[in-house]
């Protein structure tokens, strides 16, 4: 336990040294690199590509718009801007043309069966994305694992079959970090993947190609899994809405890889998309019958809830600062409230938060689960890492440096078993704390990452800032990840709007206020 101590406070001091002396320069270095090739896409000019899927599936069903038309609109646009942002990885262009058409003659024909009603299936011919993670059937199901390349999924994630039988139409699969444990969507399998804001930046991780695509006008609604942030982390760079639902409402199964043992209860499937109002409808459908769970039904009166903001971690040496345009942004979003409902957003300090890190570790690493070198032998051997890093060394390596560091990170797991403990322990005392704040009517503000965007590779210097987003999923609470606006460099700003379990109705609310109010999605391809 002393070894333990020694080495995490001399990690903290390397850590701080870095970022007072270092970080400057790395960033004027990673500015050369990356920003003289730099794009964004080009702006959307076809309306159907500006609704929402709410708004589609409306259309589509009153015959405003042929269901072909909407699936070749998307299919376009998915052709003009992945060659420059590389977030589609499959498509089934052909097969979806064929099933919009099916949808068409359905409906021409006026005499719908009750599969087909507007109850069974609200969202009849609107395109859908999935991450590649999840399984959907004839498609690619690798997660960026080399040796799993060409490996086809022969049936379909528990959520891809609900959202079919809703109507949805699967027409692409999108990029992800290797083995969805990385925050940034970079794989040797199928490469790395741009934002469409600006393509020198990272789109997050893991559901990296999802928050790209859909922010890109490429997809209106798309599946992402959060682990610790893998929704709200891409959701946030690429300036959409993302859903971390609460622990154990929506079906994990069908994704490789499938977490095992206790880190099933870290792990979060949920809704990604450009519009808010498409969230609880399509959270509905991915829980099924646990729907009921989260009062989705229930009106939500904003005016009469309790508020309070954090607007950074509270002092953790092993994460960044926040920018200040982020607070600035959250500060925005506080006015608005304030304003709009004549109340008083109170500004909390939870201590425990600095220790978001060490607390989501201690629950990762004491879970009993498969462990990630493993994973990384695609379940039929144990990686070495030592060895994979000498030959990354000299480009030899069929992985990722990221995927190496945090099989090395494992190996080293058991010297921290003492003090995984404390924070298991740190953990409990703040889900009381939290439960006691927030009650059935309260919503935290707090950053979904300190920084705006980073440059590709840049978040190899800051690995630990996952962790804003990571202590919710230790915690197992709702978080719905809110853009707000762009910065000064026209990148992407946002916040994560948290509540208690099973209170997913309050932050999907307040999602959609702050979007009417404050303009939510910005389309990447008008900025100046």
């Amino acid at each position: 336990m002393k070894i333990a101590r020694i080495f995490r406070a001399i990690l903290r001091l390397i850590l701080t040294l870095f970022g007072l002396i270092l970080n400057p320069l790395t960033g004027f270095i990673f500015h050369l690199v990356y920003d003289k090739n730099a794009r964004k896409v080009p702006p959307i000019q076809n309306e159907i590509l500006l609704q929402s899927a709410t708004r589609l599936a409306q259309r589509i069903r009153q015959r405003e718009v042929k269901a072909v038309t909407v699936m070749e609109a998307f299919i376009d646009r998915v052709k003009t801007v992945n060659p420059i942002v590389n977030a589609v990885v499959a498509n089934r262009f052909d097969e979806a043309i064929k099933e919009a058409r099916a949808v068409d003659s359905l409906l021409d024909g006026g005499d719908l069966s009750e599969e087909y009603s507007e109850n069974k299936a609200p969202w009849l011919g609107v395109p859908l994305s999935v991450k590649e993670a999840f399984a959907l059937s004839g498609m690619p199901n690798s997660s960026g694992l080399l040796v799993r390349q060409g490996t086809l999924a022969t049936s379909d994630a528990s959520v891809v079959v609900s959202l079919k039988k809703a109507g949805v139409i699967p027409f692409i699969v999108t990029n992800t970090s290797e083995l969805c444990m990385w925050y940034e969507s970079a794989n040797h399998l199928y490469g790395r993947t741009k934002n469409p804001y600006d393509t020198a930046r990272i789109v997050g991780g893991s559901s990296g190609g999802e928050g790209c695509i859909i922010a890109a006008g490429g997809a209106v609604i798309g599946i992402g899994s959060d682990i610790g942030g893998s929704i709200r982390m891409p959701a946030f760079f690429c300036g959409i809405f993302g859903h971390r639902t609460s622990k154990g409402v929506v079906p994990n199964d069908g994704q490789f890889p499938s977490p095992t043992a206790n880190d099933m209860d870290l792990l979060s499937t949920g809704p990604m998309c450009r519009y808010a109002e498409d969230l609880k409808p399509m959270l509905q459908i991915m829980a099924g019958n646990n729907a009921r769970m989260l009062k989705l039904d229930q009106k939500v009166d904003l005016g009469s809830l309790k508020y309070y903001t954090m607007e950074d971690d509270g002092g953790s040496l092993l994460a960044s600062n926040v920018d200040p345009q982020l607070k600035e942004a959250q500060i925005k979003a506080v006015i608005y409230i304030e304003q709009n409902f004549n109340l008083t957003v109170k500004k909390v300090k939870l201590h425990r938060f600095k220790y978001s890190l060490e607390m989501w570790s201690a629950l990762m690493y004491s879970s009993g689960g498969t462990s990630f070198c493993e994973y990384m032998g695609n379940m039929e051997g144990v990686v070495n890492p030592f060895p994979e890093l000498l030959k990354w060394l000299v480009g030899r390596s069929k992985h990722t440096l990221p995927a190496i560091g945090l099989g090395i990170g494992e190996k080293f797991d058991a010297l921290l078993a003492s003090t995984n403990e404390k924070f298991l322990k740190c953990l409990e005392e703040l889900k009381t704390e939290l439960k006691e704040l927030l009650g059935e009517d309260g919503i935290l503000l707090y950053p979904s990452h300190p920084l705006l965007a980073p440059y590709h590779n840049e978040p190899m210097l800051h690995p630990f800032n996952f962790s804003y987003t990571g202590l919710f999923n230790a915690l197992g609470l709702p978080v719905t990840q809110c853009p707000l606006g762009l910065s000064s460099e026209g990148l992407p700003m946002g916040m994560q709007i948290i509540c208690s379990m099973f209170n997913d109705h309050l932050s999907l609310a307040l999602a959609r206020e702050l979007e009417h109010g404050l303009g939510g999605w910005t389309n990447p391809g008008h900025i100046a």
